[in-house]
């Protein structure tokens, strides 16, 4: 697995995932909005973990940089 997530898109996947958590945890969300919107928080936090997204790799894209050679 090829990381290719970069820090800012890790910094702001897990903040929406802590904003989610957050709508949860304060019952403005309920029902199967908030069960599908944990959902996508749970997959936020293991994409950002992991630095790699599945669907950057389908698509081909990376918002990681990459060092320049010396």
């Amino acid at each position: 697995m090829t990381k290719n997530m970069g820090n800012t898109d890790k910094m702001v996947r897990i903040g929406v995932a802590l904003v989610i958590a957050l709508l949860y945890w304060q019952n403005i969300i309920s029902g199967t909005l908030a069960l599908v919107l944990i959902a996508v928080s749970v997959i936020f936090l293991l994409t950002s973990t992991a630095s790699f997204c599945p669907i950057y790799k389908v698509l081909g894209i990376s918002s990681r940089k990459t060092k320049a050679k010396k």
